[in-house]
């Protein structure tokens, strides 16, 4: 919550970098994954792949 309100606050000055709007994509496919683990397993499993593979395009950015 209160990185959204970073963003909103702060993010209208400045464009957002690469890892900024990978990690914001990475938090989404999360939140989704989880939702989804209550109701749909494979879905879920889909979602926290992705947001793997997100995680590791953030890591090789990072190195």
């Amino acid at each position: 919550m209160i990185d959204d309100l970073f963003y909103v606050m702060f993010g209208l000055f400045g464009k957002k970098s690469e890892i900024e709007k990978l990690s914001r994509r990475y938090k989404k496919l999360q939140a989704e994954a989880y939702k989804l683990s209550h109701t749909n397993r494979a879905a879920s499993d889909q979602k926290a792949v992705e947001a793997e593979e997100v995680m590791k395009r953030i890591e090789s950015l990072r190195a």
